[in-house]
């Protein structure tokens, strides 16, 4: 696995992704917090490891203004955080999946999270377990659609063919969740995404 992130990274910089190293969530929590300026604002994209590191709240209790669809008390008030989560100065999500060649793949139910990774937020902060890396973008793809899109269904109570058969099989169902993939190949501005690669299993 070492190999791996050091190839990981050295393919990241090329591409003016900056990679973070952190042995736990824990670690990668309070650099996370020593990166983001207080008193600004900050989108989250809805994550199972973000839930683990109960980010919001904490950027919450400090004084940050925070858009996470999560504390919305209805759809609307859902929709209306999701767009201003995409104006934020920052931006906190996590990913389905990432390449050692220097892929990022995300897949939406409704499209905001991919939308605010690609563009939008000045800066973007991505935290991923070292499950989700894999070798190639094709891999990372399987890995989305066979692995990450039916457990999130089936943890938002989504009940697409995915769930019960436990991968994709392209379906059109009202209840699809994989929308919008998104591959983030690169980055015009340098250091605008940073990638948080944490050494435990996290999230789907």
């Amino acid at each position: 696995m070492k190999d791996k992130i050091e190839k990981l990274i050295t393919n990241f910089k090329l591409r003016n992704i900056e990679v973070i190293y952190a042995d736990t969530l824990e670690c990668a929590k309070n650099e996370i917090l020593n990166l983001v300026p207080t008193n600004i604002s900050v989108g989250i994209g809805h994550s199972a490891t973000l839930q683990k590191m109960d980010i919001t709240k904490i950027l919450n209790d400090r004084g940050n203004t925070v858009f996470d669809k999560e504390l919305a008390k209805d759809k609307e008030e859902c929709k209306v955080l999701k767009k201003k989560a995409l104006l934020a100065e920052w931006y906190i999500t996590g990913s389905n999946a990432i390449s050692t060649d220097g892929q990022i793949i995300n897949v939406d139910h409704s499209g905001n999270r991919v939308a605010a990774i690609t563009f939008g937020p000045d800066n973007v902060i991505i935290v991923v377990g070292v499950n989700k890396i894999v070798d190639t973008w094709e891999e990372a793809i399987k890995r989305v659609k066979n692995i990450a899109c039916p457990l999130n269904a089936k943890r938002a109570g989504f009940n697409p063919p995915c769930v019960r058969l436990n991968k994709c099989v392209d379906c059109t169902s009202t209840e699809r969740v994989c929308n919008s993939i998104s591959i983030i190949e690169g980055q015009s501005v340098k250091g605008r995404i940073k990638v948080f690669i944490v050494n435990e299993d996290l999230g789907f």
